[in-house]
């Protein structure tokens, strides 16, 4: 068993740093492998909507997006960590995940997903709500804790003092596992659900 964290932060050794820490202990502990990729200051650029992905393998821009499809594929769950901008998840890490998910041809149904949102104060449920956006429409069950998935604290070290975070990272974490887990033995007796071809339809006709 894999899980492929993905820290959106800029800042190393921040705060979504420490919370990634909490993660990995318990993934550790349980035996899973985890693997995790910072976007520190790196230049993601936006998809540019070129669809170049639709006849090719990946994406047109030669980044770390295609390696991290890579990594996704030979993975079973997927974490996502951002620190709040203005309510919003950071800007890099959007760019990532919608060039990510948008130009994979990988099949994402059943890998488990999670993602927390670290604040000073607010916009972590808005931010929370968006990362889970990208999950729900590629049929990834979440695993939930046992409150929204934030933490808080502005300087370096002060989640230290967020115990229910960190608690919660712990939970949810012990969740992915268990979810991991009983998907797999669902897969080996019954196969994955059945897929569909996609319908696609818009609102002028």
């Amino acid at each position: 068993m894999k899980v492929l964290i993905i820290n959106g932060s800029p800042r190393q050794g921040g705060n979504s740093s420490r919370l990634i820490e909490e993660l990995k202990k318990v993934f550790d502990s349980e035996g899973v492998e985890t693997e995790v990729y910072s976007i520190g200051t790196k230049d993601i650029r936006g998809c540019m909507a070129c669809n170049y992905c639709a006849t090719h393998d990946g994406c047109v821009f030669k980044d770390d997006v295609n390696t991290l499809v890579q990594k996704a594929d030979g993975s079973d769950g997927l974490i996502v960590v951002s620190p709040v901008y203005y309510a919003s998840a950071n800007g890099s890490l959007i760019s990532l995940l919608d060039r990510m998910f948008y130009s994979s041809s990988i099949d994402w149904r059943m890998k488990v997903g999670a993602a927390f949102a670290i604040a000073r104060r607010g916009g972590t449920t808005a931010t929370f709500d968006e990362l889970c956006k990208y999950f729900t429409i590629n049929q990834m069950p979440i695993a939930s804790g046992r409150y929204w998935n934030n933490g808080f604290g502005r300087q370096k070290g002060e989640i230290e003092q967020d115990a229910e975070g960190l608690q919660n990272a712990r939970i949810v974490a012990r969740n992915m596992v268990f979810l991991i887990k009983s998907i797999a033995l669902g897969k080996e007796a019954f196969g994955l659900p059945k897929k569909e071809e996609a319908a696609f339809t818009h609102f002028i006709r």
